[in-house]
């Protein structure tokens, strides 16, 4: 059988890991790791490259066996914390009346990064009142480049409702420009500018990486397409990542939450990727990661992107001391300072060692400890080496070592500072999952998760050496994702495309909600996922007074003979099965496309009982689509158009509701979800228009109770 491969390739901080999937069969073909080249001249793009020609070299991989290559990126990150920006040249715009307001908001002058880095804007005004006039237009747009920008924003105030004056004068600029409509749906003219500068000031580095790969990929000859992971957990097209690059921070953590999707059926739990220096913490809430707006440097944004917060401790990092005391872990590492872990070396290096303090850098404090030895070589003594000594670390784990090494390098600190290397290992330990649990312990409250059915899901190549003895000590349940040193790089190559619209509306009605969806369809399609793979989801932010639509679905490489393997429906049981934590379900779908199984559950409350009929649906590759605590599930044709207002009043007349029920339409192409509708008037006639333009005769409607 032809093999149809997938490279996925995620660049960290400290390296850069490329793996191959064989999607014919599932398989696992390899894996490679690079240093990540922030030095080089053309940045992290060198070591995707590299890690590339590597990992087809070393697993004798056919460039015609290529059917995608798709890769996180530090890029935008990167560009925003060394300040390797450009000048932005701002035209704002509105009104003549309201010009004074309108220049407040997108003159946003020049915004702080980071520590003496700033991103450069210059600003004009252009009037709207008027018909827009070319010749001002060029004009405007040369001045501001003999100013020294070298990239233009446009931004009008409620540019979103018409962008018409914004697309007319994009048209004209023969550098790049980006429009405050592009990104976002939602009005705030000033945070939509900020965005909007942010992403115009590293769109030419952008363009040059992307450029560079696509080249290099093609003189390969390799001619499969290349996808760019986004921080929502999506991917994109390497054409969109060249405009909008701002979608791709927090790509890599976001890779690694797709990765440990991809292999656990998770519905409520935490996922920590621990690496060499930091330690990143997500959450998953009804088998999806959160997602939040994204706050760069300080600044607001109106990007969302997945939801991860990070400790300064993982799996490399240092111990510190004072007065014979351990007062902290990290967050300086072992691969920062240039060191070899001791539970990585032979015993013998350790002989006639001793404990010494140390700067890892110049600006670091100088209580740092490591190991000098006879021939004054510095060994790091990290976390790693402390759960090593212990024993915790299985011996096929990433990060299993040399036991007796590891005992021997904590029994010279525990010497330093009076105690045995067990209580030695144990307090470093201790300090570390403190430092995850200070930032883990606020994300549970923040997002109402139950602790009682809390999982942790470990990932990345330190994930054995915290994440088991987190949760022992917190008593949670926890595993380890498969292959949780590249998972992030796994989450890359098989990841979904992920599109997402929000427009402010008072009060949406079917139109509205039908028109959005439209909208992010149509956005998902044009990114190459397949219709038949397609789930819709819309939700009414009353506080914002916005209506967010989201799509995910396959990319178009998933869907096809032998492209992807699927489930059959005992797998697919099985999956259910693990997910709603009962021994026996029922399937409640007979549809190509989705499975659907339900479960009767019974809680004893004082003299009664309480049933509920929780339902999951999975797409058939085993991904979740949707979990519902508790629900009802028509299921029928186009007729079922007929019934609807008889259903949904009769529905609310028996719960005693005002408000509309949230109801999903499931029709074998896709899954699209009504719970922004509120008003039962508005929800009916969002069903029905939903159910006139399907293609299929097989509909499902399923109903929240």
């Amino acid at each position: 059988m032809n093999r149809k491969i997938r490279v996925g390739i995620d660049v960290g901080g400290t390296f850069t890991k490329a793996i191959a999937i064989d999607m014919a069969s599932a398989a696992f073909i390899g894996k490679t790791t690079v240093p990540t080249t922030h030095n080089s001249e053309r940045g992290v793009a060198d070591g995707i490259i590299i890690a590339l020609r590597d990992l087809l070299e070393h697993y004798n991989i056919q460039r015609s066996e290529i059917e995608l290559i798709s890769h996180s990126t530090t890029q935008a990150v990167n560009a925003l914390l060394e300040g390797d920006t450009v000048t932005v040249g701002i035209i704002g715009m509105g009104v003549a009346l309201e010009k004074s307001n309108v220049v407040k908001r997108t003159n946003i002058k020049n915004v702080e990064l980071s520590l003496h880095k700033y991103l450069h804007t210059y600003h004009r005004f252009m009037d709207t009142s008027k018909y827009l006039d070319k010749n001002e237009i060029i004009s405007t747009i040369s001045s501001l480049k003999k100013e020294g920008a070298d990239v233009l924003v446009v931004s009008e105030a409620y540019g979103v409702d018409d962008p018409s004056n914004e697309k007319y004068v994009m048209n004209y600029s023969p550098i790049p420009i980006t429009g405050g409509h592009e990104l976002t749906g939602i009005y705030g003219l000033e945070i939509r500018t900020l965005t909007a500068a942010i992403n115009a000031a590293i769109m030419p580095k952008a363009i040059s990486t992307a450029k560079y790969v696509e080249d290099v990929v093609r003189k390969e000859n390799i001619s499969c397409p290349i996808m760019i992971m986004k921080g929502d957990g999506g991917i994109t097209d390497i054409d969109t990542f060249k405009n909008k690059p701002i979608l791709t921070i927090l790509s890599g953590p976001a890779a690694s939450v797709a990765g440990a999707l991809l292999y656990s059926h998770i519905l409520h739990g935490i996922f920590i990727e621990i690496g060499g220096t930091s330690t990143n913490i997500s959450i998953i809430k009804n088998g999806k990661p959160e997602i939040r707006y994204v706050t760069i440097m300080d600044h607001p944004t109106c990007i969302r992107s997945v939801d991860v917060r990070v400790a300064g401790v993982a799996g490399g990092s240092l111990i510190r001391i004072s007065n014979h005391k351990i007062i902290d872990v990290g967050p300086r590492s072992a691969h920062i300072a240039g060191l070899t872990y001791s539970c990585f070396v032979e015993p013998y290096e350790l002989e006639n060692a001793k404990i010494i303090t140390f700067k890892p850098n110049e600006t670091d404090p100088g209580d740092y400890v490591c190991i000098e030895t006879a021939n004054n070589k510095k060994i790091a003594i990290t976390t790693t080496c402390a759960a090593n000594a212990l024993g915790l670390i299985d011996n096929d784990a990433y990060a299993f070592g040399n036991k007796r090494s590891a005992v021997k390098s904590l029994s010279l600190l525990g010497e330093k500072i009076g105690l045995d290397y067990q209580t030695t290992a144990t307090m470093i330990l201790d300090f570390s999952i403190k430092k995850i649990l200070d930032i883990m312990d606020p994300m549970i409250k923040e997002y109402n998760l139950d602790e009682k059915k809390i999982k942790l899901i470990g990932g990345g190549g330190g994930a054995s050496v915290l994440v088991p003895y987190m949760a022992t000590k917190c008593k949670f349940t926890h595993e380890i994702a498969q292959n949780a040193e590249v998972v992030s790089s796994i989450g890359v190559a098989a990841a979904m495309i992920y599109e997402e619209i929000e427009k402010t509306i008072d009060r949406p009605d079917a139109n509205d909600v039908s028109n959005a969806i439209e909208e992010v369809k149509k956005r998902a399609l044009d990114r190459g996922a397949v219709p038949e793979s397609l789930s819709i989801q819309t939700e009414f932010v009353n506080e914002r007074t916005l209506l967010r639509a989201i799509a995910t679905g396959n990319v178009e490489l998933d869907i096809g003979k032998n492209n992807r393997k699927e489930i059959d429906e005992k797998e697919a049981s099985d999956i259910a099965c693990s997910i709603l934590d009962t021994d026996h379900v029922q399937r409640i779908l007979n549809m190509k496309n989705y499975f659907g199984f339900t479960c009767e559950t019974i809680k004893k409350q004082f003299f009664s009982k309480k049933r509920k009929n929780p339902i999951v649906i999975l797409d058939k590759f085993g991904r979740i689509r949707l979990m519902l605590d508790n629900a009802k599930i028509i299921s029928g044709n186009k007729k079922l158009k007929n019934e609807i207002d008889t259903m949904i009043h009769q529905l609310m007349d028996k719960t005693n509701e005002e408000l509309a029920p949230q109801i999903h339409i499931l029709d074998d192409m896709k899954i699209v979800d009504f719970s922004s509708l509120i008003s039962p008037e508005h929800l009916i006639d969002a069903l029905k228009n939903e159910i006139n333009k399907t293609n299929t005769d097989k509909i499902t409607i399923i109903i929240k109770i």
